[in-house]
């Protein structure tokens, strides 16, 4: 049986307007001092992740009488922040992360906007911050890339990560939602999230922490989720491990998330497993354009509750071929171990793994036809 769309996926899958359409929603300023050329080549030829940004960013603001207003493209450069704003103190904040994908004929893309806008508007639901119209998200994608149009890289692989994001600005110290809030949107652009490619990943399974509780917002995108992790992530580093393999804080015995990434399990006959959404679990686009890959191609997938100790059996069986990561920001990436206490387990396939990656990255760039309509055109 097929499965049922989620509200963000039908949400994604909807009709919204063009480009074209959404472009003047934001009013593109002048910029007194553009990167040079010198500068700009020197940011293209080295890479990283979310280090350098670009000339411009987006803004908008809300307040309780005019509503979201003020919609500029700006030359990027710092906020200026009342030392008693609400996030400062309470951690009112919520944000996204998209790419945009540079296609050979030059023209320049995005994965599911939309997708990402209507979670947005879950996140801003959780955390008392007003909803944010999706024509206004895509607005700022537009808007943005169509300012920022040199700084997508033409390198293979590499794409230009976009940051939309909305804090509580609102100056006071008394405990209750904010009235004023302050939306941006920056971008950076950035090669591989991991340097060493496709290489599969050692994880180390936490035992101890957690990054979410039931009843909390371990399903929204809000900066103390991530937070919440680094703990755990630093000491897993330290070790020698590439991500931590997070459980659920209630019994401290199913999977998860792979710190900021959503998990899939790939067993021996062939079914993708992936834990369901439990409240704990951030709902990735990703991980839903994964499934519905793996849905169109007749693989049974399974969205449940996956035991610990039974993955870790699986993998000593052969029951467990291969397991997965994903998220925007890394794609798709090969788990190839994971290591509890003093015991390790080895996964050597990486077959499926690596055809998702594939397939999903030669949608994103343009190499193969989108047969489910997901990529939005910006520029």
């Amino acid at each position: 049986m097929p499965r049922s769309q989620t509200a963000l996926e039908l949400c994604a899958s909807k009709q919204w307007p063009s480009n074209n359409d959404v472009a003047q929603r934001f009013e593109t300023l002048p910029h007194p001092g553009l990167a040079s050329d010198k500068r700009y080549q020197e940011v293209m030829c080295s890479l990283g992740f979310g280090v350098e940004f670009t000339d411009y960013m987006a803004r908008a603001s809300w307040n309780e009488s005019a509503g979201w207003h003020d919609f500029k493209i700006e030359p990027y450069g710092p906020l200026s922040l009342d030392p008693a704003g609400a996030v400062l103190h309470y951690g009112q904040e919520v944000f996204e992360g998209l790419k945009a994908y540079r296609h050979a004929d030059g023209s320049i893309w995005t994965f599911r906007p939309a997708y990402n806008a209507a979670r947005l508007n879950v996140s801003n639901e959780r955390l008392m911050i007003p909803q944010f119209p999706v024509e206004d998200f895509l607005g700022s994608l537009v808007g943005l890339v169509r300012a920022d149009r040199r700084w997508v890289p033409q390198a293979a692989g590499a794409t230009l990560y976009m940051r939309p994001f909305i804090f509580a600005s609102e100056a006071f110290l008394g405990v209750r939602a904010a009235k004023r809030f302050e939306y941006g949107v920056v971008a950076s652009p950035s090669g591989p999230y991991f340097t060493h490619g496709f290489k599969p990943i050692n994880v180390w399974v936490e035992r101890t922490h957690h990054r979410a509780g039931p009843g909390g917002m371990g399903d929204v995108k809000t900066g103390g989720n991530y937070a919440a992790s680094f703990y755990a992530k630093s000491h897993a580093f330290e070790r020698g491990f590439d991500e931590v393999l997070f459980l659920d804080a209630a019994t401290n015995s199913r999977i998860d998330e792979l710190g900021a990434m959503n998990v899939f399990v790939v067993m021996a006959d062939g079914t993708v497993r992936t834990p369901a959404l439990s409240g704990t679990i951030l709902p990735g686009s990703t991980r839903s354009a994964i499934l519905q890959l793996l849905d169109d191609e007749g693989v049974t997938t399974r969205e449940e509750t996956i035991e610990l100790d039974e993955l870790w059996m699986g993998i000593k069986t052969g029951d467990v071929a291969e397991m997965f990561a994903c998220g925007t920001a890394a794609a798709v990436v090969s788990i190839g171990s994971l290591t509890m206490g003093e015991e390790r387990v080895e996964l050597s396939d990486s077959t499926v793994a690596h055809r998702i990656y594939q397939e999903l990255t030669d949608i994103q760039f343009g190499r193969i036809s989108d047969r489910f309509g997901w990529m939005y055109r910006l520029a």
